[in-house]
């Protein structure tokens, strides 16, 4: 049945600029949070790896550490169904109160727990359900902070002001990596050796900036406490339009299925992938592909995405202007035709000493296809320990490209020019000392064939933050425009369960798993950037159904009641 609209003008109109500045800052300010906790995994997946996954082999550590990442991913969609119904129900500024203590305490958690060397297997365990509640979290937290935002905003300016909303993830990402790099500094210790050596740790200062995720909950629910409810949300509850399902109405009918299928197919899936190849995989990329030592990785990183920053509220400002669908189209088209090249160039600007071992020494893997698997398991649970899997893990975790050739069951083994390398089965009882071994030997192999250990860049290199600038300019156009552009498409009596849905799904899905998807490809194919062909074949697609299936949604009524 059709319910009559409240005209939105003559409510929004009526919420003073103070307050919608005070809205936009407090929404903002939490968010920057959850993104912060999120993120701080991301980034010390390596030393997360060594601490809770030291039962696989070191070669395997931070893949299961990324794997594990990948799972508070997963459960994303469901806190979207969890969370979202309930922002319906009983209004979105409680659900996102209790988004934020959730996922402040999960944080806090990961702090505190100790490592696989105190408490054996129970560690990954639950590390793994700390991840899942993480991910559950942020499947509420996001709808209900676009949602106020919009729904308090005036008509011809929803992109500008939730695309402040849309640079908390950047910020927050900016936030994680400044706390981790002055942990670093300030880390006890004579020298920078003995301050790297403490900051890795059992106990060391890698740990600090979950801590400080106490502090900065307390800070956040105090802000969001002093908000009130979003005006479209009161008024619907004083008139009695409340919807009584609002996830039913949201997927349990063709109008609004269909809608909530567009959203991920045509818009969220493309944004997803460039976001966390923009600002999450490259990280991975410089470090483990170029070999870039990880303090001069983050401070790239730190550079250019806080240079791209701006750009998210500007790129919401002008989907006001010339619409949502041309901006964020623009956006995946970018991607799905700029990422190979980028790739190479910054490999070959940060570590050109690689490519060339790579085209005077190349290496080789032999191996019975049969014992290779595809690196990847979303739960965490697998073990790759077959010869041909630590091989070839070991190789992608230098960052060099090899080639495959096809070999005899049960065995594998590497060759770097005139040396050969034999791999190790991972089960065998002297599984530990001969990983030592191998990995001395592959070691010694490569620096003969002239391999560099590390890249050379002790600096700030100014081309490479141009080059990853322009991934985070990629990720700004896409990312812009989306809070407004999903707050539009959706009625407002489910609005909240709508939305969150396919941005969770995309985002959870398509985005959080890209970085394990992308270094198992890596792994299995011997090539740096065959992974890139995920999120381009991703982008491509949504640029196509996008450009098709896709309306315009500015200017559309957000008060209405219906599809």
């Amino acid at each position: 049945m059709s319910v009559a609209s409240v005209p939105a003008r003559s409510i929004t109109s009526d919420v003073p600029s103070s307050e919608l500045r005070k809205v936009i800052l407090a929404s903002s300010l939490g968010t920057v949070f959850e993104w912060y906790d999120f993120y701080l995994y991301g980034s010390l997946a390596a030393i997360i790896g060594r601490h809770f996954f030291s039962g696989a082999a070191e070669s395997a550590q931070y893949l299961f550490a990324l794997l594990a990442f990948a799972a508070g991913f997963l459960v994303r969609p469901l806190g979207a169904l969890v969370f979202g119904p309930l922002g319906d129900l009983f209004g979105r500024k409680y659900t996102f109160l209790i988004t934020m203590f959730v996922m402040g305490i999960a944080t806090l958690g990961v702090g505190f727990l100790p490592s696989f060397n105190a408490i054996g297997v129970w560690a990954p365990i639950i590390l793994i359900g700390l991840r899942l509640l993480q991910g559950l979290a942020l499947g509420g937290e996001y709808g209900g902070a676009a949602i106020y935002v919009a729904e308090h905003s005036k008509e011809g300016k929803r992109g500008v002001t939730t695309g402040w909303i849309q640079t908390t993830a950047a910020l927050g990402l900016v936030l994680s990596l400044v706390v981790l790099l002055l942990s670093q500094v300030f880390s006890p210790g004579a020298d920078w050796a003995a301050k790297q050596a403490y900051y890795g740790s059992e106990w060391g200062s890698w740990r600090w900036p979950f801590w400080l995720s106490g502090l900065l909950l307390i800070v956040s629910i105090y802000i969001r406490l002093s908000l009130n409810e979003s005006p479209l949300f009161k008024k619907m509850k004083d008139e009695g339009t409340l919807s009584r399902a609002p996830l039913g109405e949201a997927i349990g009918n063709w109008p609004g299925l269909r809608l909530v299928l567009l959203a991920l197919f045509g818009i969220m899936m493309g944004q997803a992938v460039t976001f966390y190849c923009g600002n999450f995989y490259i990280n991975t990329f410089l470090q483990k592909g170029a070999q870039i030592d990880p303090w001069w990785a983050n401070i790239t990183m730190l550079i250019a995405i806080s240079a791209s920053v701006p750009f998210y509220a500007f790129f919401g400002w002008l989907s006001d202007k010339i619409g949502r669908k041309p901006v964020i189209l623009a956006g995946v088209l970018a991607a799905a035709i700029g990422y190979f090249p980028l790739f190479h160039m910054i490999a070959n600007e940060a570590n050109p000493g690689l490519a060339a071992a790579i085209a005077s020494s190349p290496v080789t893997v032999t191996a019975d296809p049969n014992d290779c698997h595809f690196q990847f398991d979303p739960v965490g649970k697998a073990k790759f320990t077959s010869p041909c899997d630590i091989a070839k893990a070991a190789l992608a975790g230098k960052g060099i490209t090899y080639l495959n050739v096809a070999g005899t069951a049960g065995a594998a083994s590497i060759k770097i020019g005139d040396t050969s390398i034999d791999s190790y089965d991972g089960t065998a009882a002297d599984a530990k000392d001969k990983g030592t071994a191998f990995a001395k030997s592959l070691s010694d192999a490569l620096k003969a064939a002239n391999y560099p250990a590390k890249a050379p860049l002790a600096g700030i290199d100014w081309t490479l933050v141009g080059l990853v600038w322009l991934l985070c300019m990629i990720s700004a156009i896409t990312y812009g425009p989306i809070a407004a552009t999903l707050v539009e498409m959706f009625p407002t009596r489910y609005r909240y369960s709508a939305l969150s849905l396919p941005y969770h799904l995309g985002n959870g899905w398509f985005g959080g798993l890209l970085p394990a998807t992308v270094v198992a490809m890596v792994a299995a194919s011997g090539d740096q950037y065959y992974g890139l062909w995920y999120p381009v074949v991703i982008t491509s697609v949504c640029f196509v159904v996008g450009l098709l299936f896709v309306a315009e949604t500015r200017g559309k009524a957000i008060d209405r009641q219906e599809v």
